[in-house]
């Protein structure tokens, strides 16, 4: 299995094993306190319990679709070099000539600070599929931005670059 994804899946799993505690051993005790209260009508803390019961055990199930989701993406995308999730990418920003490098991460984990940008974002979108020595149009709010990709590093650290000019 691809190092990244592994170790992305091993994170995701255990905010997953935390939640399963939470949600069948800690929120179950908060319930029951709440309720031994009395009326559960105007029961603020029974209602937050509630309330934080259905976020987590929705936060499990979207965690579990992430983990399936680096598992599809283990399997189809290995040593592409076509840019994908995790791929490593510089670009030349053909407008402006500046160079850009970030990686493309999965939507809940985008960071632009880290140079992490969601594959889902529209430069994400716009890139997926590419390979290097292709320019791609990006149409962002604010216009249009065309990119030239000159290097492409997969998850397993291969590298592909494009020929000099």
């Amino acid at each position: 299995m691809i190092p990244a994804i592994e170790e992305r899946k091993e994170k995701l799993q255990r905010e997953i094993e935390a939640l399963t505690h939470e949600y069948q051993v800690e929120l179950p005790k908060q319930i029951a306190e709440a309720r031994s209260l009395g009326d559960l009508k105007e029961n603020s803390e029974y209602h937050a319990a509630r309330e934080r019961q259905a976020h987590v055990n929705a936060r499990i199930g979207q965690l579990g679709r992430q983990i399936s989701q680096l598992n599809q993406i283990a399997s189809t995308q290995a040593d592409s070099p076509t840019i994908g999730f995790g791929s490593q990418v510089v670009v030349l920003e053909r407008n402006s000539q500046t160079r850009s490098e970030f990686t493309l991460a999965q939507p809940s984990e985008d960071d632009l600070a880290e140079g992490e940008i969601s594959i889902g974002s529209p430069v994400g979108k716009a890139l997926r599929g590419h390979t290097v020595g292709e320019e791609v149009i990006v149409r962002v709010p604010a216009g249009e931005k065309r990119f030239y990709i000159e290097k492409i590093t997969t998850l397993l650290g291969k590298v592909y670059e494009a020929p000099a000019d």
